[in-house]
């Protein structure tokens, strides 16, 4: 089956290369009976790529049971899962099968299974291993033949690190990773699944389809989809429904996008509420170039007064203060635009522009243009500052431990 003929059985809308990257391993992976973990935000469709791989697999004939792990009751997932014997517990009047029995032979999709209470990860890992599970209230051990896929929105790392999750099941979830880009690396997508949606809801609600003009169908390109694929629905439903007419405009299409995440620019956040975004390079650089801001304006301020003093006191302008303002200079590692030159001789002392010439001694401090040297500057010093520490220096650049691991890695920071 190609790729086109997968999109078209299962819905799947676009053609940007990382979901069709996505759809490729799902694709490579089906036929075999590897446990697979798919990871990506809330509202991408992970619960589609579990169907691929049910309906490319040799066991396609079978079972497949679609496991929402968050939505059951901690108290009864260990009897929904394994099932229960007869008077197991209260309400147990009568044994029952659980979905592993029931899905022998086939596939089970257990969706966010990061909320997966410990002592049945426990259970989950034994039947991983060696296929075998108790039913609650039974001694009887049971054998089954499932092949498990298994999603999550949560980052599973920082859940181990909290003791939330099992980190040997972790690794035996994660044998072959399917990961599910959000819709904002999906640009290319978002028209044509806007378009989708409102022919949809045309038909639902019989009525004329609704219609962007260029300049709302660009700020819908570039919006940031916090809620993914699920959002541009909901909004495109209610755009269906809510306005009268059928051409829609960009200042009618603002109304229904939140305010708070309509700015291109990042909101920079305190991340110590325990936060599972991420941010990406783009973020570390607004907030390196934010900070770098404020230290000139600071900055300008020293200089003026060390010149002003200077005048004051009717002294020479002395290669000291020179070298101090340097210094300030390379600790916030920027200059203003143009560079700045300071003489000093037997006069007053004068601040003159690049282009001017004299006979005295100049020191040039010059500007650093490459972001790319901002950034592992900031990184440098955060991780010197928190002494090597990379989970106290994430958090001092606003961005995630794993961004920055990667970071390290690209800039080769030891």
């Amino acid at each position: 089956m190609t790729l086109q003929e997968i999109k078209n059985r299962f819905g799947i809308i676009g053609g940007s290369p990382v979901l069709d990257r996505a759809i490729d391993i799902a694709k490579q992976v089906a036929p075999t009976d590897l446990t697979v973990l798919i990871t990506g935000e809330s509202g991408t469709g992970k619960e589609v790529f579990p169907q691929i791989i049910h309906a490319l697999s040799a066991r396609k004939h079978g079972q497949y049971i679609a496991v929402n792990c968050g939505a059951i009751p901690e108290g009864t997932i260990d009897s929904e899962l394994f099932g229960h014997e007869k008077g197991s517990f209260t309400g147990a009047h009568e044994a029952r099968k659980g979905y592993f029995e029931v899905a022998n032979g086939g596939t089970i999709f257990l969706d966010e299974v990061a909320e997966m209470p410990m002592a049945t990860q426990a259970r989950l890992l034994r039947v991983l291993e060696s296929g075998e599970f108790i039913k609650v209230g039974s001694s009887k051990v049971l054998k089954t033949d499932v092949r498990v896929v298994a999603a999550t929105n949560v980052n599973i790392q920082s859940a181990i690190e909290k003791g939330k999750f099992r980190e040997d099941l972790y690794y035996r979830l994660n044998t072959v990773p399917i990961i599910i880009p959000p819709l904002r690396e999906r640009k290319q997508d978002i028209y044509l699944l806007f378009r989708k949606f409102a022919a949809d809801f045309s038909s639902k609600y019989r009525m004329p389809t609704i219609k962007l003009d260029a300049d709302a169908e660009q700020i819908l390109s570039n919006y940031y989809f916090q809620g993914n694929v699920r959002q541009l629905k909901n909004i495109t439903e209610q755009i269906s429904v809510i306005e009268k007419t059928r051409d829609i405009n960009a200042e009618t299409l603002v109304k229904y996008l939140p305010v708070n995440q309509t700015s291109q620019l990042p909101v920079l956040t305190n991340n110590t509420g325990g936060s599972n975004n991420d941010f990406s390079e783009r973020d570390i650089l607004y907030k390196v170039l934010f900070d770098m801001k404020k230290d000139l304006t600071d900055l300008k301020k020293v200089v003026v007064d060390l010149i002003e003093n200077d005048n004051q006191m009717n002294h020479d302008f002395h290669p000291e203060n020179a070298t101090i303002i340097k210094k300030l200079y390379q600790d916030v590692g920027t200059t203003p635009e143009t560079t700045i030159q300071l003489g000093y001789n037997t006069s007053t002392p004068t601040v003159m522009n690049a282009n001017e010439t004299t006979n005295s001694k100049i020191i040039e401090v010059e500007e650093s243009l490459s972001l790319q040297e901002i950034e592992e500057d900031m990184i440098k010093k955060a991780l010197t500052k928190h002494k090597g520490k990379r989970k106290n220096a994430a958090k001092e650049l606003g961005i995630s431990e794993r961004t920055l691991y990667r970071k390290i890695n690209e800039y080769n920071i030891k």
